[in-house]
């Protein structure tokens, strides 16, 4: 039930960051309804592909295409309110890749995938939705920029086996490893902590 609540959190969290980024493109509104969707389900269908589970997720619960429309409805009625578009997408986004990466790992976990390749599971989860969506809207995704972005994913990955070996409470483990990624990526933006550049001394 939690990790369902995890779910749909994160859903909610990609969906808004589908439409704030779609309004700035000006894009009309099924373009919206799509950026918004391909946000908070390209990821998780990418992983769902990969470990084999057919139909994916999305396609076996309405309730996720249910929350997707309620939360794209939701922002464009209120994108006013998100007036500060840049801070909006921040914290969506950023919350979006806490709650999806311990979805991904669970996800891997449930499927016997061995933990490493769990944690690749849930960067994938995470990030990739947002990779689609920058793509589609001619951005270069936040992934492949020296941003803090799937390195606090990875981070967020290995505290969720560490709290594994700790604590049997799921719910915990969940809560904690989520807010490791959201709070390792706000820190690093606030921060302004980046990877290092391979261009900083060419001309």
């Amino acid at each position: 039930m939690f990790f369902d609540v995890i779910d749909i959190l994160g859903t909610i969290a990609f969906s808004i960051s589908g439409v704030l980024v779609a309004l700035k493109k000006r894009m009309d509104p099924f373009g919206v309804l799509i950026i918004a969707f391909v946000t908070a389900v390209g990821g998780g269908t990418l992983r769902d592909v990969m470990i084999g589970i057919e139909p994916v997720s999305w396609m076996r619960n309405m309730t996720i295409v249910y929350v997707i429309l309620g939360s794209t409805l939701f922002a464009v009625v209120f994108r006013k309110r998100l007036s500060y578009l840049r801070t909006s997408l921040f914290l969506f986004d950023t919350i979006g890749i806490g709650l999806f990466t311990v979805v991904g790992i669970e996800t891997g976990i449930v499927a016997g995938i061995h933990p490493i390749l769990c944690i690749a599971l849930g960067t994938m989860t995470a990030c990739f939705g947002g990779v689609i969506r920058d793509i589609l809207c001619n951005e270069i995704p936040v992934i492949f920029r020296k941003e803090v972005y799937a390195t606090a994913c990875i981070l967020g990955g290995f505290t969720y086996f560490l709290l594994r070996e700790l604590t049997a409470d799921t719910n915990i483990i969940f809560v904690i490893a989520g807010l490791v990624v959201i709070v390792v990526r706000l820190l690093a933006v606030k921060l302004q902590i980046s990877l290092p550049s391979l261009y900083k001394d060419e001309a």
